[in-house]
């Protein structure tokens, strides 16, 4: 397309940027009209460009608009596309800056959490990968009064792992950079800098990190974050959102993973993750929801909604490639 140029944002532009896409997208997007939000995720570091690409026309107008959240401190670790629109009757250029933005940030990966199912057929368009996120759980002993939130349909517990490796708390900063960053074979490739913003600065939830050791090395990390029973207006829930490290050590946190959700008297544990095969998830203690086997593990707690959430993804590079809840800009309150 020889009429339109396709560049990363500069820095002061995040009005333009911000009006474009209200005028263009469906809906009064939070995530960039709460200043909150747009802080977190897209303003640029003091003041400089915003997390941004934008295809523009001949006359420098704005065509399309791209929202982008580092995986790492450096693009080069992979990047979660937040926002996409275009400018009616240009969706071709939308999808052309789709396809630019991993030359434009240097970037190999390039993935989105919770896209429109409809829109998977533009992804497999450019040969990327776009399918339905898996959602594994366990469900912990029912109350008095049975399930509060879940709906168990026919579904039987799977074992509780042998005790093996366990999960130690990684309670601050300080010391989750004593311990540094576990290997992985998976992308992206989250560093230092993406855990400490991510799960110890995000200002609207609490999360716990969990180191996975074996003989003082560091094999794993995992992030959980437990919904209160004042929360959900009945019983804690516990979530899974992040695992990193290789998926062999998953089953090896079986056990501990059930004492926590003991430990919480959360009604279920539950994980959205792409990436990691179903068997890994059994052995580990988690059965997998299909979409239509009558089980209801409900997503959307604060107020409950007894109901399943799908969500759909994309990836242009699936080799490796895993992602969870937590990913991109998901796992967040649901503010208007």
């Amino acid at each position: 397309m020889p009429d339109v140029h396709f560049r990363l944002a500069r820095p002061g532009e995040d009005d333009a940027i911000r009006d474009f896409i209200n005028s263009h997208f469906d809906m009064h997007l939070p995530l960039i009209n709460r200043p909150e939000f747009y802080q977190f995720y897209f303003a640029g570091p003091q003041g400089g460009a915003p997390h941004f690409a934008v295809a523009e026309d001949a006359d420098g107008q704005y065509l399309s608009a791209a929202g982008y959240i580092p995986a790492g401190q450096d693009p080069s670790a992979g990047v979660w596309v937040s926002i996409w629109v275009a400018a009616k009757g240009h969706n071709g250029v939308g999808l052309e800056l789709m396809d630019a933005l991993p030359g434009l940030l240097g970037t190999p990966v390039l993935a989105c959490n919770n896209i429109r199912p409809a829109t998977c057929k533009l992804y497999h368009f450019l040969g990327w990968q776009a399918e339905r996120l898996r959602h594994y759980y366990r469900l912990g002993p029912p109350g008095p009064a049975g399930w509060a939130l879940a709906v168990p349909g026919d579904a039987y517990p799977l074992p509780v792992p042998a005790h093996d490796l366990d999960l130690e708390p990684v309670t601050n900063v300080a010391a989750l950079e004593a311990l540094g960053m576990p290997e992985t074979p998976h992308t992206p490739k989250k560093d230092l800098w993406y855990l400490r913003r991510r799960y110890f600065a995000f200002p609207h939830f609490h999360y716990d990190v969990w180191a996975v050791r074996e003989g003082g090395r560091l094999l794993a990390c995992a992030v959980t974050r437990t919904v209160s029973a004042a929360d959900t207006g009945c019983v804690p829930v516990l979530r899974l959102v992040d695992f990193i490290g290789p998926d062999e050590v998953l089953p090896r946190i079986g056990y501990a993973l059930n004492e926590l959700l003991r430990r919480t008297g959360a009604e279920y544990l539950d994980c959205y993750n792409a990436g990691i095969a179903p068997e890994i998830w059994q052995r580990t203690g988690l059965s997998e929801r299909l979409p239509e086997d009558g089980v209801i593990i409900p997503n959307y707690l604060t107020p409950p909604l007894r109901d399943n959430t799908e969500y759909y993804y994309f990836v242009n590079q699936p080799d490796n490639f895993v992602m969870f809840k937590a990913d991109g800009d998901q796992d967040r309150p649901n503010l208007s």
